[in-house]
Formats: C-alpha cells, structure tokens, sequence
C-alpha cells in the first residue's frame, strides 16, 4: 500500500472530510476533484457473506467508510484471486472474483478503509441497512 503522502488525492479527501459532514450529504455522487477524486454516498442492504462478491480496481483507490452501523468487508490479496468472472470493465474500473472469502474485517462507524488495487475487496456483508461514503480516489 502507498504511503498517505505518495498521492496527493489523499490530503484532499482528509480535507474535504474536515470541512463537509459526510452524514449530511444527499445520497449520489459528489465530485471533489474532476476525474480525480470523488464520493458516493449509498444507502443500501448489507447481505450475509456468501452473496458478497470480491472486487477490484484499476485506476482508482477505494476509501469507505460506514456511518450508522458496521461493515465488514472481505479482503484477499489481488494476486491470489483465481476465478475471475469475465474480464476488467474499463469504463466502470471494476471486475469481480468468484474466490472464496477467507478473511474478513469489520469497521465501525466513522472508521476508514482504504482498498488499493492489490487488494480484493468484498463490501456490505452485514445485516440489515447501511448509510456509508465511498471515495473514489485516482491512482497516481
């Protein structure tokens, strides 16, 4: 993983983050820098780990961050995925792997984590509703 100083997207979002509250920003996209930095914020159903899908990320870094309850996430090193499902969907910068969920890590509300592209990624795996940030940091 890069260090928070290799890209200067990160101090943009530490910044945006002091000076916005995340909770009180309407569902959808919210560009911070065009093309180089934005976030999504969702509300959506977590599901039990067996539907979560392991993803991964090209150009872009994920920063997530639940807000009324906690997430867990599955996470597999990107070099020991084995069964992709099709290939890189360049437009969107994401493709998906059907590998088994081997580790799991849980983040409480307001905790961070940050999924570089050697890092598979399965979010939502929980119970009931979720209100949650999604940065969308570019790679550089």
């Amino acid at each position: 993983m890069a260090r928070l100083t290799e890209n200067p997207f990160y101090q943009k979002v530490l910044k945006f983050i002091e000076e916005n509250d995340l909770q009180a920003l309407p569902c959808g996209k919210h560009v911070i820098d065009e093309g180089n930095l934005w976030v999504n914020i969702v509300e959506t159903n977590l599901r039990p780990v067996e539907q979560a899908k392991l993803e991964v990320h090209d150009d872009f870094i994920d920063i997530q961050m639940p807000f009324n309850c906690s997430e867990s996430y599955g996470v597999k090193g990107r070099s020991f995925c084995q069964q992709p499902v099709g290939v890189m969907d360049k437009a969107n910068d994401i493709m998906f792997f059907d590998d088994a969920i081997e580790t799991i890590i849980t983040k409480a509300p307001g905790e961070m984590t940050i999924f570089e592209p050697d890092i598979a990624h399965a979010p939502l795996i929980g119970e009931g509703a979720i209100r949650k940030a999604i940065f969308k940091v570019r790679v550089v």
